[in-house]
């Protein structure tokens, strides 16, 4: 039996450079018309954790209008279309928004944002002995802080609600379970 969705009609409510709304008219397998049901097509994300020689997460401090507060998060972004593969852009967002690269990347995990109704997948990336190596080079709209916090303290600012972005709490629990520092009691 099978329990995927036919899509009837298709049409964007808004397709641009930053968003696209997709509303679909859909036919459950019992017949149920479900209209209309909204997408959000996005480009495949990816998140870096990205860990110095000293055991220090890099992260970056900055303004996001949704919840009109500075925050902190992974550095992250989206895949280009010139980047070809996800970890060429996770390098790329890497050293954009921190001035740190390493030799040293692992793909962690993928995630999706919202199976429910977003297209997209994130791509999770352990970065490990990276180094600062260049200025920061921010699009228009990004002013960013770089933070560099021990390790061992990055459950705490989890606990203390500083570091909010979901994918990015999961992208450092795929990064802790990597470096073997995840225990189950």
């Amino acid at each position: 039996m099978t329990t995927d969705w036919v899509v009837l009609k298709s049409r964007h409510i808004v397709k641009d450079r930053w968003i696209s709304v997709r509303s679909d008219t859909c036919q459950m397998p019992n017949g149920t018309i479900v209209d209309p049901y909204y997408v959000l097509e996005y480009p495949t994300w990816v998140n870096v954790v990205a860990l110095t020689k000293n055991q220090e997460v890099i992260l970056v401090k900055q303004y996001r209008h949704g919840l009109k507060k500075t925050i902190l998060e992974l550095p992250s972004g989206a895949v280009e279309a010139e980047d070809v593969f996800p970890l060429k852009a996770a390098k790329r967002e890497l050293l954009e928004e921190t001035g740190y690269t390493s030799n040293n990347f692992f793909e962690t995990g993928i995630l999706s944002p919202n199976p429910a109704n977003h297209t997209n997948l994130t791509h999770c990336f352990l970065a490990i002995d990276v180094e600062g190596v260049a200025d920061l080079k921010l699009d228009v709209t990004e002013q960013i802080d770089v933070v560099l916090l021990p390790l061992e303290k990055i459950i705490e600012v989890i606990d203390n609600g500083i570091l909010l972005q979901a994918l990015h709490i999961s992208s450092l629990f795929l990064a802790l379970k990597k470096l073997g520092k995840v225990q189950f009691y």
